[in-house]
């Protein structure tokens, strides 16, 4: 697991997300999908994806597979390639749980886990890229590029498989959301749209951004080079940064100008995208 850096225990997050235990996700999910059957039937081969199969591994690799079958591989035989992942490393579907619950409790669009499960492409993106960096690291490397490929085509989205992502991840709509091979995102992080966290020239090596926790980036910023996102920081949309971040502070603009303070004491939690005192004059710069 990537090394979350801790919010001061004196400063209490605005927006304390739901708190669902592992072990109840399962469980509320298939409740869920449950009286979700009764009242939209015509779904039904939606809901008995999760009602007949036995674990939330199974039902999260069979729902990704047939979002991502194509006709040179069916949904059928993708699952097992799928499967193989969430079997040989746990911390796969915890962190999926974890994401599952951070889009619940992030987005005010979604009252229940059966949506972003089913429907959100944001966190199918997100978990597709799970199996798909498994999968890298396992020399699998053939397998990985088609998830990628396949995600990029379904989800809109282009994820590197080498790219290391922490748990409690929120991508909101996900549409044109790009990240490169060495990127790092720790846990809790929130990313909107049009968001892409690439490279800066053609050197191998560490080339691109890392976000530490609890980074809220809005939607159309670009991240570019290997540089640091400090924790709890926030991305204003639309923005250029390439110089990096210190903790707890605002990036806004084209190129971006780093401006004290982050407006939340959690950006991430709170997905609270607004500038605070709402002009640049009133902040103190720091770089």
């Amino acid at each position: 697991m990537l090394s979350p850096n801790e919010p001061p225990a004196a400063v209490a997050p605005e927006n304390q997300e739901a708190q669902i235990s592992e072990d109840a996700v399962w469980p509320r999910l298939r409740a869920e999908a449950k009286r979700a059957l009764e009242s939209d039937p015509f779904l039904a081969s939606l809901y008995y994806g999760i009602l007949d199969t036995p674990s939330f591994e199974h039902a999260l690799t069979h729902t990704l597979a047939s979002r991502l079958s194509c006709p040179s591989l069916p949904a059928g035989s993708l699952a097992r390639v799928l499967l193989e992942p969430v079997r040989w490393d746990a911390s796969i579907s915890a962190a999926a749980r974890a994401d599952l619950t951070a889009a619940v409790a992030r987005d005010p669009a979604s009252s229940r886990l059966l949506e972003p499960f089913l429907f959100f492409k944001g966190f199918a993106a997100i978990e597709t890229h799970r199996l798909a960096h498994w999968l890298w690291n396992n020399g699998e490397r053939g397998a990985a590029l088609f998830l990628q490929s396949r995600s990029s085509e379904v989800f809109h989205t282009d994820i590197h498989p080498a790219a290391q992502f922490g748990k409690g991840i929120f991508l909101d709509h996900a549409t044109g959301f790009v990240a490169g091979e060495t990127v790092i995102v720790e846990d809790n992080v929130s990313i909107l749209h049009g968001v892409t966290l690439g490279g800066s020239g053609i050197a191998k090596g560490e080339r691109h951004p890392k976000i530490r926790t609890g980074v809220l980036i809005g939607a159309g910023a670009q991240i570019l080079g290997n540089i640091e996102i400090g924790a709890f920081s926030k991305i204003a949309a639309g923005s250029l940064v390439t110089q990096p971040v210190p903790p707890r502070c605002t990036a806004v603009g084209v190129p971006a100008r780093i401006i004290e303070g982050a407006g939340s004491a959690n950006p991430a939690q709170s997905m609270d995208q607004r500038l605070a005192e709402g002009t640049y004059e009133s902040f103190t710069y720091v770089i």
